[in-house]
């Protein structure tokens, strides 16, 4: 399985961090993760590209994670595709319903399918997925993902407890939010020492930080120190355009 990061951003983007958006590929399947501001163009500099992308997982309705789904569908219907899928947890379809309703001409242009899914076992696109609940401002799911040679979790954008790094345990790549350093006060997202705390005593093969806000510029040292005083394993800041395999 191979994991690019199209946006590593948030809701202030950097001028190279799109927002959030992944990519899975596993053979000749693929998978969208997330699709927000920036995400479509990442895709089409991809091999995939948006033609090859026919189902798209959301991890939560927040704007920033979802705001190219229909600029996505209408590429799709422009380059002669027929097909969508939309997975994500409750509110997913109310969101899809809402967009479409703003933008009733793509109405009806391909084959829409919306699927809601919750903090269980499910397939997607050929992958094998377990799901867990985040604690953010609205409902949303982390993922795991089975894979040949090693898991692969995504966060969601969240807080760091305890639940979710017991979750991600043993996954050979665990992406996770850190989108402020320390003297930030924010919740709903971690801290760096957050982060690092829930981390602890559990093991990952390496932990990619990721949906950084502009705050973190200057700061990435910084910051993995302060998840380092903690945790005890590999820590990177992932970039737009990294691809790892998994």
């Amino acid at each position: 399985m191979d994991l690019t990061f199209l946006g590593t951003g948030s809701a202030m983007p950097l001028p190279d961090r799109a927002q959030t958006g992944l990519l899975l590929e596993r053979g000749d399947r693929s998978l969208l993760v997330d699709c927000g501001a920036g995400v479509l163009h990442r895709l089409a500099a991809t091999d995939v590209g948006y033609e090859g992308v026919s189902t798209v997982l959301l991890t939560h309705r927040h704007l920033d994670h979802a705001s190219d789904l229909l600029a996505l569908l209408k590429a799709r219907w422009l380059a002669g595709e027929e097909y969508l899928e939309v997975v994500g947890p409750r509110g997913t379809k109310s969101l899809v319903d809402d967009l479409l309703a703003a933008f009733d001409y793509l109405d009806g242009r391909v084959d829409l399918r919306v699927r809601e899914v919750g903090a269980h076992e499910f397939s997607v696109a050929g992958f094998d997925v377990r799901a867990h609940e985040t604690r953010h401002s609205v409902e949303g799911l982390a993922y795991r993902f089975a894979g040949e040679s090693g898991d692969l979790t995504i966060s969601s954008d969240t807080e760091a407890f305890e639940g979710l790094a017991a979750f991600a345990d043993g996954s050979d790549i665990f992406v996770h939010d850190c989108s402020f350093p320390d003297d930030v006060d924010v919740s709903n997202h971690p801290t760096p020492t957050s982060l690092g705390a829930a981390l602890a005593g559990h093991d990952y093969g390496r932990v990619y930080l990721t949906h950084l806000y502009p705050h973190t510029e200057g700061r990435h040292e910084e910051m993995l120190s302060a998840v380092e005083r903690r945790f005890d394993g590999d820590v990177r800041f992932a970039r737009d355009g990294l691809r790892i395999e998994c």
